[in-house]
Protein backbone atom coordinates (compact mmCIF):
# COMPACT_ATOMS: atom_id res chain seq x y z
CA UNK A 1 0.00 0.00 0.00
CA UNK A 2 1.47 2.99 -0.75
CA UNK A 3 0.97 6.13 1.96
CA UNK A 4 -1.13 8.77 1.32
CA UNK A 5 0.30 12.20 0.48
CA UNK A 6 -1.52 15.14 1.89
CA UNK A 7 -2.44 17.18 -0.87
CA UNK A 8 -1.50 21.17 -0.33
CA UNK A 9 -4.59 23.62 -1.86
CA UNK A 10 -3.05 25.64 -4.96
CA UNK A 11 -5.24 28.37 -6.13
CA UNK A 12 -5.99 28.20 -9.88
CA UNK A 13 -3.68 30.90 -11.72
CA UNK A 14 -6.41 32.95 -13.43
CA UNK A 15 -7.28 33.34 -9.75
CA UNK A 16 -4.22 34.40 -8.27
CA UNK A 17 -3.81 36.81 -11.38
CA UNK A 18 -7.36 38.12 -10.74
CA UNK A 19 -6.05 39.43 -7.26
CA UNK A 20 -3.30 40.82 -8.17
CA UNK A 21 -4.52 42.81 -10.75
CA UNK A 22 -7.92 44.04 -8.43
CA UNK A 23 -5.33 44.81 -5.59
CA UNK A 24 -2.84 46.84 -8.64
CA UNK A 25 -6.09 48.70 -9.96
CA UNK A 26 -7.49 49.64 -6.29
CA UNK A 27 -3.35 50.75 -5.77
CA UNK A 28 -2.91 52.72 -8.98
CA UNK A 29 -6.77 54.54 -8.20
CA UNK A 30 -5.63 55.49 -4.66
CA UNK A 31 -2.32 56.81 -5.79
CA UNK A 32 -4.04 58.63 -8.48
CA UNK A 33 -6.47 59.88 -6.07
CA UNK A 34 -3.78 60.94 -4.09
CA UNK A 35 -1.82 62.62 -6.77
CA UNK A 36 -4.68 64.43 -8.11
CA UNK A 37 -5.32 65.85 -4.77
CA UNK A 38 -1.83 66.89 -4.08
CA UNK A 39 -2.07 68.25 -7.77
CA UNK A 40 -4.82 70.81 -7.14
CA UNK A 41 -3.72 71.89 -4.13
CA UNK A 42 -0.41 72.95 -5.46
CA UNK A 43 -1.94 74.65 -8.25
CA UNK A 44 -5.33 75.45 -7.96
CA UNK A 45 -6.76 74.00 -11.10
CA UNK A 46 -9.95 71.37 -10.16
CA UNK A 47 -12.09 69.90 -12.43
CA UNK A 48 -13.95 73.06 -11.91
CA UNK A 49 -11.68 75.71 -12.44
CA UNK A 50 -10.54 74.23 -15.52
CA UNK A 51 -14.15 74.23 -17.06
CA UNK A 52 -13.98 77.88 -15.56
CA UNK A 53 -11.40 78.66 -17.75
CA UNK A 54 -12.53 77.23 -21.02
CA UNK A 55 -16.30 78.64 -20.79
CA UNK A 56 -15.76 81.83 -18.56
CA UNK A 57 -12.99 84.24 -17.42
CA UNK A 58 -11.36 81.60 -15.06
CA UNK A 59 -11.12 80.99 -11.03
CA UNK A 60 -11.36 83.92 -8.89
CA UNK A 61 -8.46 85.83 -8.27
CA UNK A 62 -7.61 88.16 -5.59
CA UNK A 63 -8.95 91.54 -5.24
CA UNK A 64 -10.15 94.43 -4.29
CA UNK A 65 -13.06 96.90 -6.01
CA UNK A 66 -13.32 94.97 -8.67
CA UNK A 67 -9.29 95.16 -9.18
CA UNK A 68 -6.47 92.53 -8.94
CA UNK A 69 -3.02 94.05 -8.61
CA UNK A 70 0.13 92.10 -9.53
CA UNK A 71 3.50 93.19 -8.96
CA UNK A 72 6.06 92.96 -11.50
CA UNK A 73 9.33 92.40 -10.20
CA UNK A 74 12.93 92.57 -12.51
CA UNK A 75 16.42 91.26 -11.40
CA UNK A 76 19.14 91.52 -13.43
CA UNK A 77 19.96 87.78 -12.33
CA UNK A 78 23.59 85.94 -12.72
CA UNK A 79 26.19 86.09 -9.68
CA UNK A 80 27.35 89.77 -10.21
CA UNK A 81 27.13 91.98 -7.23
CA UNK A 82 23.42 93.58 -6.94
CA UNK A 83 22.24 90.40 -8.66
CA UNK A 84 19.18 90.68 -6.49
CA UNK A 85 18.14 94.51 -6.55
CA UNK A 86 15.02 95.04 -8.86
CA UNK A 87 15.86 97.28 -11.38
CA UNK A 88 12.28 96.86 -12.23
CA UNK A 89 9.03 97.70 -10.45
CA UNK A 90 5.74 97.83 -11.78
CA UNK A 91 2.56 96.95 -10.51
CA UNK A 92 0.07 95.89 -12.73
CA UNK A 93 -3.52 96.23 -12.39
CA UNK A 94 -6.49 94.30 -14.08
CA UNK A 95 -10.20 95.49 -14.35
CA UNK A 96 -11.91 92.00 -14.28
CA UNK A 97 -15.41 93.55 -14.95
CA UNK A 98 -14.28 96.26 -17.62
CA UNK A 99 -11.53 94.11 -19.16
CA UNK A 100 -8.96 97.02 -19.00
CA UNK A 101 -5.58 97.25 -17.64
CA UNK A 102 -2.98 99.41 -15.99
CA UNK A 103 0.44 99.59 -15.65
CA UNK A 104 1.71 101.84 -12.56
CA UNK A 105 5.64 102.17 -12.61
CA UNK A 106 7.48 102.49 -9.68
CA UNK A 107 11.15 104.32 -9.79
CA UNK A 108 13.76 102.26 -8.43
CA UNK A 109 15.47 104.90 -6.85
CA UNK A 110 12.33 105.94 -4.76
CA UNK A 111 13.27 106.41 -0.46
CA UNK A 112 11.40 103.97 1.27
CA UNK A 113 11.55 104.88 5.33
CA UNK A 114 10.29 101.50 6.16
CA UNK A 115 13.26 99.67 4.82
CA UNK A 116 16.09 103.33 5.22
CA UNK A 117 17.04 102.36 1.69
CA UNK A 118 15.53 102.41 -1.66
CA UNK A 119 12.62 100.44 -2.56
CA UNK A 120 14.81 98.02 -4.93
CA UNK A 121 16.54 96.95 -1.79
CA UNK A 122 13.27 95.39 -0.94
CA UNK A 123 13.68 91.98 -2.79
CA UNK A 124 17.07 91.60 -1.60
CA UNK A 125 16.59 92.20 2.19
CA UNK A 126 13.90 89.78 2.22
CA UNK A 127 15.65 87.29 0.75
CA UNK A 128 18.96 87.90 2.98
CA UNK A 129 16.34 87.15 5.79
CA UNK A 130 14.48 83.80 4.88
CA UNK A 131 14.46 82.56 1.39
CA UNK A 132 11.56 83.59 -0.34
CA UNK A 133 10.99 86.66 1.56
CA UNK A 134 11.82 88.90 -0.67
CA UNK A 135 8.60 88.66 -2.89
CA UNK A 136 6.70 89.14 0.92
CA UNK A 137 8.66 92.41 1.96
CA UNK A 138 8.52 93.45 -1.91
CA UNK A 139 4.80 93.30 -1.81
CA UNK A 140 4.78 95.13 1.56
CA UNK A 141 6.92 98.11 0.39
CA UNK A 142 5.16 98.57 -2.87
CA UNK A 143 1.45 98.72 -1.50
CA UNK A 144 2.69 101.69 0.85
CA UNK A 145 3.91 103.82 -2.43
CA UNK A 146 1.49 103.13 -4.47
CA UNK A 147 -1.71 103.21 -2.27
CA UNK A 148 -3.36 99.91 -3.72
CA UNK A 149 -3.55 95.78 -2.33
CA UNK A 150 -0.63 93.62 -4.01
CA UNK A 151 -2.64 90.75 -4.11
CA UNK A 152 0.26 88.43 -6.48
CA UNK A 153 4.07 89.10 -7.00
CA UNK A 154 5.83 88.21 -10.21
CA UNK A 155 9.62 88.02 -10.17
CA UNK A 156 11.09 88.30 -13.32
CA UNK A 157 14.76 86.79 -13.88
CA UNK A 158 16.24 89.68 -16.63
CA UNK A 159 19.33 86.93 -17.75
CA UNK A 160 16.61 83.99 -18.33
CA UNK A 161 14.11 86.27 -19.83
CA UNK A 162 16.47 87.86 -23.00
CA UNK A 163 15.62 84.17 -24.36
CA UNK A 164 11.94 84.36 -23.89
CA UNK A 165 12.13 87.40 -26.34
CA UNK A 166 14.48 85.66 -28.88
CA UNK A 167 12.28 82.75 -29.13
CA UNK A 168 9.33 84.89 -30.28
CA UNK A 169 11.54 86.37 -32.61
CA UNK A 170 12.36 89.38 -31.54
CA UNK A 171 9.73 92.15 -30.56
CA UNK A 172 9.09 96.03 -32.35
CA UNK A 173 9.30 98.98 -30.48
CA UNK A 174 9.15 102.28 -31.45
CA UNK A 175 11.72 104.45 -29.48
CA UNK A 176 10.56 107.80 -28.87
CA UNK A 177 13.90 109.91 -28.48
CA UNK A 178 17.31 108.40 -29.57
CA UNK A 179 20.16 108.69 -27.02
CA UNK A 180 23.48 107.55 -26.62
CA UNK A 181 24.38 105.85 -23.43
CA UNK A 182 28.59 105.94 -22.70
CA UNK A 183 28.71 103.82 -19.71
CA UNK A 184 26.70 100.59 -20.13
CA UNK A 185 28.19 97.83 -17.92
CA UNK A 186 30.03 94.99 -20.05
CA UNK A 187 28.58 91.78 -18.30
CA UNK A 188 30.98 89.93 -16.83
CA UNK A 189 33.44 92.61 -16.36
CA UNK A 190 31.93 94.22 -13.20
CA UNK A 191 35.20 93.02 -11.54
CA UNK A 192 37.73 93.82 -14.12
CA UNK A 193 40.65 95.78 -12.95
CA UNK A 194 41.47 97.26 -16.91
CA UNK A 195 44.88 96.48 -16.59
CA UNK A 196 45.34 99.31 -13.88
CA UNK A 197 42.93 101.90 -15.68
CA UNK A 198 41.70 104.48 -12.82
CA UNK A 199 38.50 105.02 -14.42
CA UNK A 200 37.91 101.05 -15.30
CA UNK A 201 36.79 102.44 -18.82
CA UNK A 202 37.00 99.07 -19.91
CA UNK A 203 34.09 97.96 -17.69
CA UNK A 204 31.74 100.01 -19.87
CA UNK A 205 31.06 100.11 -23.57
CA UNK A 206 28.77 103.26 -25.53
CA UNK A 207 24.93 102.06 -26.88
CA UNK A 208 23.06 104.26 -29.14
CA UNK A 209 19.58 104.05 -29.96
CA UNK A 210 17.78 105.76 -32.72
CA UNK A 211 14.27 107.44 -32.83
CA UNK A 212 11.49 105.40 -34.20
CA UNK A 213 10.93 101.69 -34.97
CA UNK A 214 13.31 99.38 -34.01
CA UNK A 215 13.39 95.30 -34.27
CA UNK A 216 15.33 93.85 -31.19
CA UNK A 217 16.32 90.87 -30.18
CA UNK A 218 16.66 89.79 -26.60
CA UNK A 219 19.65 91.73 -26.00
CA UNK A 220 19.42 94.49 -27.72
CA UNK A 221 16.10 94.63 -25.51
CA UNK A 222 16.95 94.66 -22.19
CA UNK A 223 20.11 97.05 -23.00
CA UNK A 224 17.36 99.15 -24.07
CA UNK A 225 15.21 98.50 -20.44
CA UNK A 226 18.70 98.79 -18.49
CA UNK A 227 20.46 101.94 -19.93
CA UNK A 228 20.71 104.34 -17.56
CA UNK A 229 23.68 106.43 -18.49
CA UNK A 230 22.07 108.68 -21.41
CA UNK A 231 22.40 112.36 -21.52
CA UNK A 232 19.32 114.51 -20.77
CA UNK A 233 15.95 113.45 -19.91
CA UNK A 234 16.47 109.57 -21.39
CA UNK A 235 19.27 109.27 -18.57
CA UNK A 236 16.48 109.16 -15.65
CA UNK A 237 14.97 106.42 -13.93
CA UNK A 238 11.76 108.02 -15.42
CA UNK A 239 12.49 107.25 -19.02
CA UNK A 240 13.93 103.35 -17.66
CA UNK A 241 10.65 102.89 -16.53
CA UNK A 242 9.21 104.24 -19.35
CA UNK A 243 10.74 101.87 -21.87
CA UNK A 244 10.17 98.90 -18.69
CA UNK A 245 6.59 99.44 -19.87
CA UNK A 246 7.63 99.67 -24.30
CA UNK A 247 9.27 96.44 -24.20
CA UNK A 248 6.33 94.56 -21.65
CA UNK A 249 3.70 95.81 -23.88
CA UNK A 250 5.52 94.71 -27.08
CA UNK A 251 6.50 91.23 -25.98
CA UNK A 252 2.66 90.86 -24.58
CA UNK A 253 1.43 91.67 -28.20
CA UNK A 254 4.00 89.17 -29.67
CA UNK A 255 2.43 86.74 -27.53
CA UNK A 256 -1.19 87.47 -28.06
CA UNK A 257 -0.61 86.34 -31.57
CA UNK A 258 -1.61 83.21 -32.10
CA UNK A 259 1.03 82.48 -34.90
CA UNK A 260 3.47 82.64 -32.03
CA UNK A 261 1.94 79.62 -30.57
CA UNK A 262 1.79 77.41 -33.75
CA UNK A 263 5.41 75.57 -33.72
CA UNK A 264 4.88 72.82 -30.69
CA UNK A 265 8.48 73.03 -30.11
CA UNK A 266 8.21 76.95 -30.12
CA UNK A 267 5.81 76.45 -27.44
CA UNK A 268 7.34 74.47 -25.22
CA UNK A 269 10.26 76.47 -25.25
CA UNK A 270 8.68 78.96 -24.36
CA UNK A 271 7.08 77.18 -21.49
CA UNK A 272 10.25 76.29 -20.15
CA UNK A 273 11.88 79.58 -20.55
CA UNK A 274 9.02 81.06 -18.37
CA UNK A 275 9.57 78.15 -15.72
CA UNK A 276 13.27 79.42 -15.78
CA UNK A 277 12.81 82.91 -15.74
CA UNK A 278 10.35 83.50 -13.41
CA UNK A 279 8.92 83.18 -9.62
CA UNK A 280 5.84 84.04 -8.30
CA UNK A 281 2.98 83.39 -6.19
CA UNK A 282 0.62 82.64 -7.78
CA UNK A 283 -1.25 79.25 -8.56
CA UNK A 284 -1.44 78.03 -12.08
CA UNK A 285 -5.21 78.61 -12.46
CA UNK A 286 -4.63 82.04 -11.15
CA UNK A 287 -1.78 82.72 -13.83
CA UNK A 288 -3.98 81.32 -16.76
CA UNK A 289 -7.11 83.52 -15.62
CA UNK A 290 -4.69 86.31 -15.40
CA UNK A 291 -3.54 85.27 -18.98
CA UNK A 292 -7.05 85.40 -19.73
CA UNK A 293 -8.41 88.70 -18.24
CA UNK A 294 -5.64 90.67 -20.45
CA UNK A 295 -6.17 88.12 -24.05
CA UNK A 296 -9.68 89.99 -23.37
CA UNK A 297 -8.47 93.47 -23.09
CA UNK A 298 -5.91 92.59 -25.73
CA UNK A 299 -8.37 95.91 -28.23
CA UNK A 300 -7.29 98.31 -25.89
CA UNK A 301 -3.22 98.84 -24.90
CA UNK A 302 -2.49 99.49 -21.17
CA UNK A 303 -2.94 102.49 -19.66
CA UNK A 304 0.53 103.52 -18.26
CA UNK A 305 0.55 105.01 -15.04
CA UNK A 306 3.92 107.37 -13.82
CA UNK A 307 3.23 109.76 -10.61
CA UNK A 308 7.37 111.07 -11.63
CA UNK A 309 5.85 114.99 -11.25
CA UNK A 310 4.90 114.28 -7.82
CA UNK A 311 8.78 113.51 -6.86
CA UNK A 312 11.57 115.02 -6.74
CA UNK A 313 15.17 114.84 -5.68
CA UNK A 314 16.81 115.80 -2.37
CA UNK A 315 20.53 116.49 -1.93
CA UNK A 316 22.94 113.91 -1.69
CA UNK A 317 24.11 114.79 1.55
CA UNK A 318 20.25 113.94 2.93
CA UNK A 319 20.80 110.14 1.96
CA UNK A 320 23.75 109.81 1.30
CA UNK A 321 23.08 108.83 -2.47
CA UNK A 322 20.90 110.05 -5.23
CA UNK A 323 17.12 109.17 -4.40
CA UNK A 324 13.52 109.96 -4.70
CA UNK A 325 10.73 111.35 -2.63
CA UNK A 326 7.21 112.75 -2.76
CA UNK A 327 7.50 116.62 -3.08
CA UNK A 328 4.33 116.18 -1.02
CA UNK A 329 3.57 113.16 0.67
CA UNK A 330 2.79 109.54 -0.26
CA UNK A 331 -1.00 110.31 -0.01
CA UNK A 332 -0.79 112.52 -2.73
CA UNK A 333 0.50 110.03 -5.13
CA UNK A 334 -2.09 107.54 -3.58
CA UNK A 335 -4.58 109.70 -4.27
CA UNK A 336 -3.31 110.78 -7.97
CA UNK A 337 -3.10 107.07 -8.54
CA UNK A 338 -6.36 105.92 -7.70
CA UNK A 339 -8.06 109.13 -9.72
CA UNK A 340 -5.76 107.74 -12.82
CA UNK A 341 -7.53 104.37 -12.15
CA UNK A 342 -11.05 105.42 -11.99
CA UNK A 343 -10.82 107.60 -15.34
Amino acid sequence: MQPKVKRIFIPRLTKVVFFVALFLLFLGITKAVLWGQSFMVATGLTPMTLTKLLVNTGVDLKSQDGRTNILLLGIGGGTHAGADLTDTILVLSLDKKKNTTAMISVPRDLWSDTLKDKVNSAHHYGEVKKKGGGLTLAKVIVEDMVGLPIHYVLLIDFSGFESIIDIVGGIDVTVPNAFTDPEFPVAGKEEDLCDGDAKFACRYETVTFNQGPQHMDGEQALTYVRSRHAEGDEGSDFARGRREQEVLVALTQKLKNPWTWVSPSRAMALFGAFDRATTTDMRIGELATVGKVMLRSAEAEPKRISFVDFLLEPPLWMYGRYTLVPKESFEAIHEYIRTQLEE
